[in-house]
């Protein structure tokens, strides 16, 4: 089984349904009568109730996407609270439903895989979460988890336009209703109890109304490992093979880097040498239209996923500019270098400031790092500004070796999980170190590997620490390749926590110097206009906290 450890982060009738789900995930211990919250209870009983509300009214709406962006932010706001988890929840299955049943490869498992080999894989996941989740696993919590799922399924119109084009919908709702009583006193003691469950249910479910038994297990496994935690999910072969590639730096696409948003894709910037710099794309622009489908009214994932495609092909995209033109470009995909270093220069010459900006951990950030530190060392650079701002993570080793590169010794970050595989205690050594005035900047979106790096540098006091919080994201995950069918699992198997013991989970990395942040140097704007760097201000406090250090780079010892 191939395994590489990752630290990354970058929905009628079925709102009735959510009601119903979300009580089988608060609590699988009371009656089923007695879990059921309404909307108007959640509102009342609760603080955050204006939060909840508008979570509700999105769901209303179906507007999936946009609940899930909600409910992660109010659960920022308000992490204790259970009811923002459970709305959470039952908007990612939605969710995810949705994007399963648009994703090809995906949909070509579904018709390829027999019953019997999509038992095996479930079975093969589920031996994986027991060998190496991060946390003990509840079989009954699991299996309440997939059930639900397939309640959300069976109320998504994609899922039903799919795979029950036929089916009478009275007998679809009615077994809807009733699957999870037809489990209720099956055991779930084991993970082989689940596999015998979730059989059963898939031999129920093609007599009573026609549903592919490899439909409903993939449903039951795909609920199961979405809901154990934020960062736990199933890998479609696409997804895990844009995962390794990503990993690897590259991959098949336009060379842009996009932030969804309510109307439209952002770029935020685009690859030097790249097909959409070819094409004539600029950071600040939006796409309005891919294709035949407006962003406007699609789901921002959707949309996102109709830009990917074959090797040499074209997509046709329509872009609107920061002055308001519109544009109708042709783009064609190619095999794209994706550089995790950028705009690396002297950015204060008087005092010969370096600067450069990590936009991701991959197997090549140390190599590439250490190359624009050599480019800036021979201009002269006396001190460094780090910008992992944006960054949100990567892989587990780079974040060690990138620390490493400047600290002469002492812990980098110490791992933890349920398996005493998954504990390590990472240190840096004397050799290669780079001994210059250091600042690193961070905002509420650098997660992960980018808070490794960060919280290494804080806690030993090695350079400044400057900009706002960071994200919070304090776990580790692994990615496996499974052997029945291809899938993948990102799956969550140690939390990891800084120097001196502080779990970054939840809690993030406190900056040494707080700064309120504006836009990003190299940035566009909330108008589209790329940022310099006088506009901005985290940046201006990092030069000016550097630039009376009279220090000359010194060279790796």
């Amino acid at each position: 089984m191939n395994r590489i450890s990752l630290i990354s982060i970058r929905l009628s009738a079925g709102y009735l349904f959510s009601l119903v789900a979300a009580a089988l995930l608060l609590s699988h211990t009371s009656p089923l009568s007695a879990q059921v919250v309404t909307a108007a209870e959640a509102i009342a009983v609760h603080p955050e109730q204006q939060a909840i509300q508008r979570g509700l009214e999105l769901e209303q709406e179906r507007l999936w996407a946009d609940a899930v962006r909600h409910y992660e932010e109010a659960s920022k706001k308000y992490p204790a609270s259970k009811s923002i988890y459970q709305r959470l929840t039952i908007a990612k299955l939605h969710y995810d439903v949705n994007r399963r049943y648009q994703d090809s490869s995906y949909l070509e498992s579904v018709k390829r895989l027999s019953g019997e080999q999509s038992l095996d894989l479930y079975a093969e996941i589920l031996a994986n979460l027991q060998t190496h989740y991060v946390d003990h696993v509840d079989w009954a919590r699991v299996m309440l988890h997939g059930t639900a799922a397939v309640e959300v399924a069976l109320t998504e119109e994609k899922f039903v336009e799919q795979m029950l084009p036929h089916a009478d919908p009275a007998a679809v709702e009615r077994f809807r209703q009733n699957v999870h009583h037809q489990l209720a006193n099956r055991s779930t003691a084991t993970r082989f109890d689940l596999r015998a469950n979730v059989a059963y249910v898939a031999a129920l479910a093609k007599s009573e109304i026609g549903l592919s038994p490899t439909a409903t297990a993939l449903e039951f496994m795909s609920g199961a490992v979405s809901t154990l935690d934020p960062y736990t999910r199933l890998l479609s072969g696409d997804q895990l093979d844009e995962m390794f590639s990503n990993i690897e730096g590259n991959f098949v696409g336009l060379g842009i880097e996009l932030k969804a948003e309510s109307d439209s894709l952002r770029i935020l910037s685009v690859i030097s040498g790249g097909p959409a710099e070819e094409a004539g794309l600029i950071g600040g622009d939006r796409i309005i239209r891919v294709e035949q489908t407006e962003t406007a009214s699609a789901d921002p994932g959707y949309a996102a996923d109709l830009l990917r495609g074959p090797e040499n092909s074209f997509v046709s995209l329509g872009v609107l500019r920061a002055d308001g033109s519109k544009h109708d470009l042709k783009v064609e995909r190619r095999r794209v270098e994706v550089p995790c270093v950028e705009n690396v220069h002297i950015v204060d010459t008087e005092n010969r400031v370096g600067y450069l900006r990590l936009t991701n951990f991959q197997k090549t950030t140390t190599r590439d790092i250490e190359q624009a530190l050599w480019d800036l060392h021979r201009q002269g650079m006396k001190s460094l500004i780090l910008d992992v701002r944006g960054n949100p993570g990567g892989l587990l080793s780079a974040a060690v070796e990138v620390a490493d590169r400047f600290l002469g010794d002492g812990r980098i970050v110490t791992t933890r999980g349920r398996n005493a595989r998954e504990n390590f205690d990472y240190t840096a050594h004397r050799s290669n170190t780079w001994n210059i005035p250091l600042a690193v900047l961070i905002d509420r979106d650098s997660a992960s590997a980018s808070e490794i790096f960060a919280g290494a540098i804080a806690d030993s006091g090695r350079g400044d620490v400057i900009g706002e919080t960071s994200y919070g994201k304090g776990s580790v995950q692994g990615i496996f390749r499974m052997q029945s069918a291809k899938f993948g699992l990102c799956l969550t198997t140690a939390k990891f926590y800084s120097p001196s013991g502080r779990a970054i989970s939840l809690n993030g990395v406190t900056p040494s110097v707080p700064v309120e942040p504006t836009y990003i140097a190299a940035r566009p704007n909330s108008n589209g206009e790329m940022t310099t760097d006088r506009e901005d201000a985290v940046l201006q406090r990092a030069i000016s906290r550097l630039s009376d250090n009279n220090w000359i780079s010194r060279r790796p010892q």
